[in-house]
């Protein structure tokens, strides 16, 4: 239950429902002023999925459904704040990474990382949709050897794969063995988005020593900017509901599939996805 689903009209009725424990998720990610990706696509999953989201910015981005034109990042030490003022007032049940850029934020969120007490999706975003670059190369080797052994569960697209497993993946055999070879830098489980493959659109799970499969049509259309950001959103958020991952992936796929599905058609480029799908899950 939740209290924005009845009429505030019953003031006892309101009374008893707001104080129904509300569960929370965090984001903490870039800005994309255009709303499809970043922070701004987690926040509104996280919302559209029924869970309190709070964020912490770690860069801003100037971009649109076009281009990225600039990418700057904030100071570790302003992040750090921001982590601080939200972990000890609204503690999360599940949190989430996406753009993080520099090596001295991932140092940070690693350090951060070891004391939480709830699950952490690292989403490894390292190019925009549009080929501009979110991390560096000094970054990624300690996203691999210092936040991954921190992380519940990994998001890793095909490129993200191959990075940061050292391997090319262009099918599911590859999916299969770069999620074993990610699980091995100390990732709890590992899910390789199958997006860019030819045919079906297959992600493949590995969570505690198998493999999990989650298929869906392909869907020919050029809007699906920030769709990693929205998958892993929902993956969090459901997380932060009590869903085992497997279980928080199937739901995860259905949304993306729809939010895709029913993109609503905005800007001049690589349009965002639909945020506001409603799936039964």
């Amino acid at each position: 239950m939740h209290p924005a689903q009845y009429e505030t009209g019953n003031g006892n009725l309101y009374m008893i429902l707001s104080k129904v424990m509300v569960r929370v998720a965090l984001t903490i990610a870039g800005s994309d002023p255009s709303g499809g990706a970043g922070i701004q696509a987690d926040l509104k999953t996280f919302h559209q999925r029924g869970v309190y989201g709070t964020s912490v910015l770690t860069l801003v981005t100037v971009q649109n459904t076009r281009e990225v034109r600039a990418v700057e990042t904030l100071s570790p030490a302003l992040i750090a704040a921001q982590l601080e003022a939200v972990l000890e007032d609204i503690p999360p049940d599940a949190a989430k990474t996406g753009a993080l850029g520099d090596p001295e934020i991932v140092l940070l969120l690693a350090e951060r990382a070891s004391s939480f007490k709830f699950p952490l999706v690292v989403d490894p975003v390292m190019i925009s949709k549009h080929g501009k670059p979110l991390m560096s190369e000094n970054a990624r080797i300690l996203m691999a050897e210092q936040l991954l052994p921190r992380a519940s569960l990994v998001t890793p697209n095909l490129h993200e794969a191959a990075e940061l497993a050292r391997m090319p993946v262009h099918d599911i055999a590859g999916m299969k063995e770069a999620s074993k070879k990610i699980a091995a830098l100390g990732a709890k489980s590992v899910l390789v988005k199958g997006g860019h493959l030819e045919g079906e659109a297959v992600d493949v799970l590995y969570w505690k020593e198998d493999f999990f499969y989650y298929k869906a049509p392909r869907i020919e259309t050029l809007h699906t900017h920030g769709t990693g950001c929205t998958y892993s959103a929902c993956i969090t958020a459901e997380l932060a509901k009590g869903r085992e991952i497997p279980d928080a992936v199937r739901v995860a796929k259905e949304f993306i599939t729809l939010a895709i599905q029913t993109n609503p058609n905005l800007g001049r480029g690589c349009g965002p996805v639909n945020h506001h799908a409603i799936t039964e899950g």
